[in-house]
């Protein structure tokens, strides 16, 4: 589905505050962006959100079996890996199907990888925050599959650089990730879970109070679910975005609470 003349959606800023969970994520503000001015923005190849949506879908699960044939075959593990992530982003039965059919195109020997990170490139022109996210599902399915491990890495930081994303990006998306795997309330790690927290915003505990609230509200901008569909992203991978969020959230949490950051 597409749409046309208006889009709602841009997002003007938003307020943040550092009391309980739930209102971290303070209040939106939006207003209209003209369509055909997105249009032009992505280079004539996007007519919306919509239409940048789906090319996100298509290219995201493209890549995905991709870098699952990185090393010549997909294992079990890996076709998992990417089931997985479907069911955690809460897939519908055709969206499943339309994914699937995806990733079996991205496995075929002739699938063109740069001309999709091309295509992707045009559709999210202007649209930084879907190039990281695109990153982080790729990593996320990555991790599983094989641990990141063997060609698979050096292909995916090639796609990294060619979507604008910075070694010390790529690592520090890695390594949220990785600490993703477990919640910060297990109380035999309460250590470990600070040094997960300082990860996960990509900061370390020598950073003052005020660089970690500036990272803080920065991943947070980065992965609010709203500004992302505003931006494009489809409704079958908000799942992600929230996850991330609540992550971020429970993290700079984690954090405040041991330096006694004041609200």
């Amino acid at each position: 589905m597409r749409y046309t003349g208006k889009l709602t959606g841009g997002l003007l800023g938003f307020v943040l505050g550092f009391g309980p969970v739930g209102a971290v994520l303070g209040a939106l503000i939006g207003h209209q962006f003209d369509a055909q001015a997105e249009r032009r923005a992505a280079g004539g190849h996007a007519s919306g959100a919509a239409a940048v949506g789906e090319r996100f879908f298509q290219a995201t699960f493209r890549v995905m079996g991709c870098l699952a044939k990185a090393d010549g075959h997909v294992s079990e593990q890996e076709i998992a890996a990417a089931r997985a992530v479907m069911g955690q982003l809460g897939l519908t039965g055709p969206q499943v199907h339309a994914a699937i059919e995806h990733f079996t195109a991205g496995k075929q020997p002739g699938f063109d990888l740069a001309g999709q990170i091309s295509e992707l490139n045009r559709v999210c022109l202007g649209r930084p925050h879907l190039k990281r996210v695109f990153l982080e599902l790729q990593i996320r399915a990555a991790l599983a599959g094989n641990d990141l491990d063997g060609p698979v890495r050096a292909l995916l930081t090639q796609i990294a650089a060619r979507l604008g994303i910075s070694p010390f990006e790529f690592a520090h998306i890695e390594a949220a990730l990785r600490a993703q795997a477990r919640p910060f309330d297990a109380p035999s790690v309460r250590g470990e879970d600070l040094e997960r927290a300082y990860r996960v915003l990509g900061v370390t505990g020598a950073d003052s109070d005020r660089d970690i609230i500036k990272a803080y509200r920065r991943q947070l901008s980065r992965h609010h679910p709203d500004k992302l569909k505003a931006n494009g992203l489809p409704d079958s991978m908000l799942e992600h975005a929230k996850q991330r969020t609540q992550q971020i959230i429970e993290a700079y949490e984690l954090i405040r609470e041991r330096r006694r950051i004041q609200s």
